[in-house]
């Protein structure tokens, strides 16, 4: 199985960090942003491993993690050439991808605790379709949440929901199939002129193909600087 690591984006909310370095580089504890998405693949066994960023950022990409080596994976690189949404920045890895062949996605600032394999072998395991990891948060409408069928089924994804119908939210770690490019090439430009990755997700909920699995250890997407420097404490062994 090969993984994608999303890593461009403008880094907004950590300015002035990020008119400096591509919020991915950040450091994070012991360690730049990046690090720990590789690191847990490694771990799950993924060693063939796609970086999509953005143009200003691939050379300091490319200078420090170079093909991989030091983190144990092959690194192949394509350049977003401008901002136009995660599922567009996602579309760049068919050619690298190929054929129906499963895969996973990390939004490189996604950071969290417990191993990737479990959730891997589960989906593995599933004839089609794509998986998304859930996660128990105190602020769901912050994020994309899942709206549940009587059965326990995702029907549908509500983005930013003022009033959330779970507290659990959709975490930036994604598993699909390889129709997944047929779904994307069908999106339509959100209003605010992006390809959305909930859209995407709303695509195989339609068509009862979006499984679920949830994180219990700790996670954050890193996007704040709250949520930075939380993080850099608990990879730092501070926190519990």
């Amino acid at each position: 199985m090969k993984a994608v690591i999303l890593a461009g984006g403008t880094g907004t909310r950590l300015r002035p960090l990020t008119k400096l370095l591509n919020k991915h580089l950040l450091p994070v504890g012991r360690m730049p942003m990046i690090s720990y998405g590789l690191i847990s693949l490694q771990a799950a066994g993924i060693s063939d491993i796609l970086l999509v960023t953005g143009p200003d950022a691939l050379g300091d990409f490319a200078s420090f993690l170079g093909s991989g080596k030091d983190y144990g994976v092959s690194l192949t690189y394509r350049i977003q050439e401008e901002a136009g949404g995660i599922a567009q920045a996602l579309e760049l890895a068919q050619p690298f991808i190929g054929g129906d062949d499963k895969f996973i996605v990390l939004l490189g600032d996604n950071l969290f605790e417990e191993p990737l394999k479990p959730h891997l072998d589960a989906f593995r395991a599933q004839p089609d379709g794509a998986m998304v990891l859930l996660k128990q948060v105190p602020d769901p409408e912050r994020y994309g949440v899942p709206v549940f069928d009587v059965d326990g089924h995702i029907v549908h994804i509500d983005e930013k929901p003022s009033a959330p119908q779970t507290d659990s939210c959709v975490t930036g770690i994604y598993m699909y199939d390889g129709t997944v490019f047929d779904l994307i090439g069908a999106l339509s430009p959100s209003q605010r002129g992006e390809l959305e990755i909930t859209d995407v997700n709303n695509g195989y909920a339609a068509k009862g193909k979006l499984a679920y699995r949830h994180l219990s250890g700790w996670w954050t997407d890193a996007g704040t600087f709250g949520s930075l420097l939380e993080a850099s404490r608990k990879l730092m062994g501070d926190l519990p």
